[in-house]
């Protein structure tokens, strides 16, 4: 897959892991994009270390769904830490 389908996967991943889990992040398009390129990755690594491969082509049922789930795990950890930033500000 080239770095044109890396970003369009890692875009559409990361809008799919914001619908599932609704709410206010700070960054906006950029954010969700990056998050949805390195939650691709994270997909990736955690398929190649369960299943013994990571993502496929691009139009791979299991690309998706580990692109998804890497998006999902990398959203939380961002809501995490970036909500403990904007809470403290008294």
């Amino acid at each position: 897959m080239g770095i044109i389908g890396w970003v369009v996967l890692g875009l559409l991943a990361g809008l799919i892991a914001k619908a599932v889990m609704p709410g206010k992040d700070p960054g906006g398009f950029i954010v969700t994009a990056v998050i949805g390129v390195v939650g691709a990755l994270i997909g990736g690594f955690i398929g190649n270390a369960i299943f013994g491969g990571g993502l496929q082509d691009f139009f791979s049922i299991r690309t998706w769904l580990l692109a998804i789930l890497g998006s999902l795990i990398l959203l939380a950890i961002y809501r995490v830490t970036i909500g403990k930033k904007t809470h403290h500000h008294a």
